[in-house]
């Protein structure tokens, strides 16, 4: 995977513009992992690929492009094999990250599949396993969601209008309870940001879909 995505960035250097050679420079800097990335709406705009912020467990904030789609499911990749997946914002797979997230199931009925039709109550239930400290972790999970209001994210000098969704989460059988928050574009239905906990309460993933997948 570290050769595909090289690859990648291969091929955008080839014919971009010296803004978007400055993005890339930028790009392989964040995936050091020292500091935060910083990219201006200007750069936003320009970039020739699907691109998100993430922040892993409180740490720096890095950027990821898009590598592929597949079966509606968003591939992330970054230059040291790691790999986000994603389904209209939610996490549902990962790999080589400290934890890593194994399975989601019953996804098809997760209300972020069909945010037009998501009302306050809405509850999803679903089965994950993850791995927690080496050690291979599984839970039932029960959720709830409520609209906690409105607020605006500007992104690449663009404002959006967000509507803000509190999921109320709760593994059966363990003593863990937390909340994942969505912010979902009410022109689009897209998940632009997100704040939700990659297994039970554990490891929280922050992401902002700074250009999102088509």
């Amino acid at each position: 995977m570290r050769l595909f995505i090289l690859l990648i960035m291969t091929l955008l250097i080839q014919g971009c513009t010296p803004s978007q050679q400055s993005i890339i420079e930028t790009f392989n800097a964040s995936l050091d992992g020292r500091q935060d990335v910083t990219v201006t709406d200007g750069q936003i705009q320009a970039l020739p690929y699907s691109t998100m912020c993430l922040r892993l467990d409180n740490g720096p904030r890095i950027l990821v492009v898009l590598g592929y789609i597949e079966q509606g499911n968003s591939k992330w990749l970054s230059q040291d094999n790691a790999m986000i997946v994603t389904h209209n914002g939610r996490l549902i797979h990962t790999l080589k990250l400290p934890y890593n997230l194994l399975e989601v199931t019953n996804l098809e009925h997760d209300p972020l599949r069909h945010t037009p039709q998501l009302r306050d109550g809405s509850q999803w239930s679903r089965d994950v396993r993850w791995q927690e400290e080496g050690r291979y972790r599984s839970a039932h999970l029960t959720s709830r969601f409520s609209l906690s209001g409105t607020e605006n994210l500007t992104l690449g000098g663009n404002t959006l209008r967000c509507q803000v969704w509190q999921e109320a989460v709760q593994a059966d059988g363990l003593d863990r309870r937390w909340h994942n928050t969505f912010w979902i574009d009410s022109a689009t239905g897209e998940v632009r940001q997100s704040e939700q906990m990659l297994g039970a309460g554990v490891f929280p993933v922050a992401m902002t879909m700074l250009k999102p997948a088509p």
